[in-house]
């Protein structure tokens, strides 16, 4: 469900279309707890995960919701606003995940928390160029303003300083998200981590664009790491996160 909802905003050229899929799934949820999911395919699959492993349906819900809130094409008015949006979707996903795994436990629940925000600021950085080529910018325009940098800076891929360092900041900010979840690492049920892992993917990227000077739009950042699945599998095998 969360790719179909994720696709939304790509596939629908009309805000009115993508609040009639957002209302679709709405319903949908609705009736998966009331055991009567329509006949589709991703419908049925939720409502025997629901069944299986008594999925939380409020996590479910914000996930709809905050997608909905963001079919706008607007940029994030600060890094709060862009935190709440990370918290409500990405955070909630690792919610669902952690129940899925059995697992209820406030420690877990706040590491989840840090790391769907690190998730949504990494996700939005990552996106940048390919959201310039469509003329399009959703950086938060505190920081941008901070630095006195334009969303046409973006737009035609300056490397300046002040270009640089917006994107700096929002890097500190993932990478300090990542160091509070990590500060609960003793604190959290072994069993909780596999829902974690994401985080090497995350720090990765983090390592790359500090090696670039914070150049947003460098090549190197747009090839894979052959290597990821090695640092998966060495931290899943060390019970780290």
């Amino acid at each position: 469900m969360w790719n179909w909802l994720r696709l939304v905003k790509d596939s629908v050229s009309e805000k009115t279309i993508g609040l009639m899929r957002m209302q679709f799934w709405k319903k949908t949820v609705d009736d998966i707890y009331c055991d009567s999911p329509p006949h589709q395919p991703v419908a049925i699959e939720l409502w025997k995960a629901v069944k299986r492993h008594n999925l939380t349906k409020r996590w479910l819900m914000k996930i709809i919701d905050e997608r909905e809130k963001n079919l706008d094409d607007k940029a994030y008015r600060n890094i709060q606003e862009l935190e709440n949006y990370a918290e409500n979707t990405q955070s909630c996903l690792l919610y669902l995940t952690l129940e899925i795994l059995g697992i209820k436990d406030l420690h877990a629940d706040h590491a989840a928390s840090h790391i769907g925000k690190a998730q949504g600021i990494v996700t939005c950085l990552r996106a940048t160029p390919y959201h310039g080529s469509r003329r399009r910018v959703f950086l938060p325009m505190d920081i941008c303003m901070l630095h006195g940098v334009s969303q046409e800076d973006f737009l035609r891929k300056s490397q300046d300083k002040n270009v640089r360092d917006v994107v700096y900041d929002m890097a500190s900010q993932a990478h300090l998200h990542l160091k509070h979840a990590r500060s609960f690492h003793k604190s959290v049920p072994v069993k909780a981590f596999p829902a974690f892992l994401q985080t090497v993917a995350l720090e990765d990227y983090l390592k790359k664009i500090q090696q670039v000077d914070f150049d947003i739009f460098h090549p190197s950042l747009q090839q894979k790491n052959t290597l990821l699945p090695l640092s998966l599998y060495i931290q899943s095998w060390r019970k780290r996160y």
